[in-house]
This record gives C-alpha cells, structure tokens and sequence, in this order.
C-alpha cells in the first residue's frame, strides 16, 4: 500500500514540478507531459521490487524537463541498497553527467531551464538536493536498518541459546531425578516385593498369604508404574518409542480393581454411581480416577479401616465424584507422607476447570469431592 501511495505521490509532485516551470515544457503537448507523469509515477510503485528503472526514468525526466521528484527518490533507493564503495561511486558519477546533459539542454532551450541547469551555483545547488541529499539519506537509513537487524539476529540468536540451555538443564534434572528415583524408591519396592514373595510362600495361614500376595501384586504394579515414569524422566522430550511402551493411563473402568485392593486390606468400600453413565474425556476419566486413589491413600494412612463410600455422579456438564469416610475406630499411627497429595490433586482438578473440595466430617469423618467438567 505504501508503494502505491508513493507512485500517485511522485506523479502528482512531479506534474505539479513541470506545471510550476513555465516555459521548460511548453513544447510538449499535455497527453505526452501526462504520459511522463505516469511513467514516473509507475516506475516509483515498483520501486519495491527494483529501484533502476526509476533511476532511468528520473534521468531521463531530470534532463530533459527539470523534473527532479522520481531522480530524487531514485538516489534514496540507491542509497539504501547500493554498497559502500563502487556502486555509491558509480552512481554519484552517473548523477553528474545526468547534470552535466541537463546544463547543455539548458543551455540549448534558455530560459528557466538554463537558469535551473546552465548557472553553475543552480547547478550545484539541484545536484546536491536532488542526488547528494537523497543518496545520504539513504545511507543513513540502510545503514540503521543493518544495525537494527543484526540487533534482532543477536537477540534471536541469544534466546535460541538459552531455550537450548534451558532444556539441556532440564535434562540433566530429569537424569538426576531418574536415577534418584531408580536407586531408592526402586530399590525399596522391589524388596518389599521380595519380602511379599517369601512371606507367601512361608505363610502358615491362608489369610496371611492372600495378604502377602497381595502385597506383592501392589509392589510389582509399583514398580510397572516407576519404570514407565523413568522412561519418561529419561526421554529428551518424554515422546517417542519410550511413550508409544507405557501402559494405558487408568481410567473409571479400573475403578473396580483399585477398590478390591482398598477392601482386601481391611477397608468396606461401597460404590455408588448416579446419573446415566456415558463417555467423557480420556483426562475427566483418569483425573476422577486419580481422585478416588489419593483419597482412599489418606483413608488408609489416617483412618485405617474405617468405612468409605464412593459416589460417582455424571452429571449433564459435569463429572462428580465424592469419597467420604467415616471416624476411625482407634486411634492409629499415621504413615510417612510427603503432605502433597491433595495439593497436587487439586492442581490436576483445577487444570481441567473443575473445583475440589476437602472437608472434615461432624461425626470425625474426612470428605474429597471433586467436580470436573465434561
């Protein structure tokens, strides 16, 4: 748009230059001046793709009638993109035959034209305005936009740098974290598995091998869990063949066997479901599934064998779940816990844009209710 506006620009100052001069081109009829005019004017609207035929053009114009707009921004776009050394110098050469051949032709025609072009102070004067001027200013212009670009590459260049740094750093974290985790809590589950192992095969009792296997089928389940977290932790970017090995993330259809590992240690668990069951977005699924675990985690880090109800409600734009127990029985001493748990619940729950609620009961009871759209 610039470019057009600047062709109906020096076609309009350029007729205004010629009709200003009375006397330089009253030989020529008006649709011949009319057809330089537009000339010009065209030649300054591809200037963007190429500055010489302007250059020509104002050349031509400049001698012949005095009509210096298209010579001038011509010497502009010289500037701007001729380099330093030759082609300035060429040009500048260039710009004082087009003066030297505008004098003759002054000369030749007298009147103002000889004033403008013949008179060696007008002469000088024109060249400086209409060549050195403009191809200053286009030195000065070209040279600040060089500047302003490699200014922009460097910035670019620099913070390509320290995104690359960035993630170097965090693949070393997610390193050191892999091999933290591998060296202890790997370490540890899989000798409680072990122990599980040997505790059911010695077990004298029924009761306390299906107790013992079932610490077993946990730490085995564990350990699936962590090895399918340390390849992501290992991955570069967490993608690729590592992701495309990981199991399923669980979902409300594996609500059922998280419960029957809750009631075979000595938990009542009762589900309930509400509303008419129907398909929801694979992350509602596993984040109400990750709900019911951490909160029947606290049950048994905090109140032992007490009853728990699970309540599932599908709602119309909405999935509700709700996990209640009630008091303990006795008094029971509460296992080792980071105190994060229902921290990071309620993150996971609000990125999805639902809510998460987590009360004590009147009757020394413990409510989590999560909402969570769908």
């Amino acid at each position: 748009m610039r470019f057009v506006l600047l062709g109906v620009g020096t076609s309009l100052l350029s007729l205004a230059v010629v009709h200003g001069q009375m006397g330089v081109a009253s030989d020529l009829p008006q649709p011949v001046l009319l057809a330089i005019v537009a000339v010009a004017g065209l030649a300054a609207w591809h200037a963007r793709r190429a500055w010489w035929p302007l250059a020509v053009v104002g050349a031509v114009a400049y001698a012949w009638l005095v009509m210096w707009p298209p010579l001038m921004i011509a010497s502009y776009y010289a500037g701007r993109t001729l380099d330093r050394g030759r082609g300035i110098a060429a040009y500048l050469g260039g710009g004082v035959v087009v003066c030297a051949i505008g004098a003759l032709v002054g000369e030749a025609r007298n009147g103002l034209q000889e004033i403008l072009t013949a008179t060696l102070g007008n002469a000088l004067f024109m060249m400086l305005g209409v060549i050195g001027l403009p191809v200053t200013v286009g030195l000065w212009t070209g040279a600040r936009h060089e500047v302003l670009e490699a200014a922009r590459e460097r910035a670019e260049r620099l913070e390509r740098e320290q995104v690359m740094r960035a993630e170097q750093a965090r693949a070393q974290e997610r390193a050191r974290i892999a091999r933290e985790m591998h060296d202890v809590v790997a370490h540890r589950v899989s000798l409680i598995v072990l122990h599980a192992g040997a505790l059911e095969v010695r077990a004298s009792d029924e009761e306390t091998a299906r107790a013992a296997a079932l610490i077993g089928g946990i730490g085995r389940e564990a350990l699936s869990n962590l090895r399918d977290v340390l390849g992501v932790l290992r991955s570069p970017q967490g993608t690729g063949r590592q992701e495309a090995e990981l199991r399923p993330p669980p979902t409300l259809g594996d609500l059922d066997q998280l419960l029957d590992q809750s009631r075979s240690l000595g938990i009542a668990v009762t589900r309930h479901d509400e509303g008419e069951p129907r398909p929801v977005e694979s992350t509602v699924e596993r984040t109400a599934y990750r709900v019911v675990q951490e909160a029947l985690t606290n049950v048994h880090k905090h109140a032992g064998d007490a009853g728990t109800q699970v309540r599932i409600r599908y709602g119309t734009d909405a999935l509700e779940v709700e996990v209640r127990n009630d008091a303990p029985g006795a008094p029971r001493g509460e296992l080792p816990g980071a105190g994060w748990g229902l921290v990071g619940l309620r993150e996971r729950v609000e990125l999805l844009g639902g809510t998460l609620r987590t009360s004590s009961e009147d009757g020394g009871g413990f409510l989590v209710s999560a909402r969570i759209p769908a």
